[in-house]
């Protein structure tokens, strides 16, 4: 079974195990620690917290571990059961329980990206500070669907491949603000942004940086933002800054 003690000691395997830092892991720690000890209080438990046979794994941080290891490997049933020392039901179950309390943990400390503004006034409430957003669309490949009709939608033309698609929305610090509803590859990155309904919520002073696969763009907007859209440099004419 991985130690987790060992992983901690080194950044870099830390970072290839679980795509975080150790520092970025000892911060998350405590809000999920907490999660997890109040999914496990009910009114009907008959002994304490932490009562009963030991399990693989011993503590918070072993379980923070296992479902960063997880998400950032993306192992199946068997190599995780292999792994870890455990039956793969195992494996499948933990994925299923610690998922739910990542998520709450990473909502608490406001890490996790919306899904979806309803008006201008939540954009303002989720993000006061923002000034620039950076818009684009980001493409996973997928196995081949067997369904002929779903085999259509899923292949993406820009990918040659089968493909599922999100718009991710950034600010100058890189940081995720807003992450869409998944749509098949086929649909294009600007018919997805208009489909999200994420532009008519955009306040006036916020300028829009996006690529040239959303031209047209400015005309969409029901305020005057600002779209900054990069072109090829000219010959004999150089890029502005």
């Amino acid at each position: 079974m991985l130690e987790v003690s060992t992983a901690l000691k080194n950044d870099r395997l830390m970072k290839a195990l679980t795509g975080m830092s150790i520092r970025e892991f000892e911060l998350l720690l405590p809000s999920f620690g907490l999660v997890l000890y109040e999914s496990k209080i009910r009114n009907d438990r008959k002994r304490a917290v932490g009562g009963g046979p030991i399990g693989k794994l011993i503590d918070d941080k072993a379980k923070l571990f296992f479902i960063l290891f997880y998400l950032k490997i993306y192992p199946t049933c068997d190599l995780g059961a292999f792994v870890f020392g455990v039956d793969r039901s195992r494996i499948c179950r933990w994925v299923s329980s610690f998922m739910h309390i990542l998520e709450k943990a990473l909502g608490r400390n406001i890490i996790l990206p919306k899904r979806q503004i309803s008006s201008v006034e939540e954009f303002f409430r989720s993000f006061p500070e923002a000034k620039d957003i950076f818009i684009d669309g980001t493409e996973r490949k997928t196995p081949r669907p067997v369904k002929a009709k779903t085999n259509k939608k899923r292949y993406s033309g820009k990918k040659k491949a089968h493909t599922r698609k999100n718009t991710i929305v950034c600010n100058d610090k890189k940081e995720i603000m807003i992450v869409s509803k998944t749509k098949e590859g086929k649909i294009h990155d600007f018919a997805q942004l208009k489909k999200s309904g994420l532009i008519d919520h955009i306040p006036q002073d916020i300028t829009l940086w996006v690529d040239k696969g959303y031209q047209g763009i400015a005309k969409c907007i029901k305020r005057n933002n600002v779209v900054m859209i990069p072109y090829k440099k000219c010959k004999g004419k150089p890029l502005t800054a």
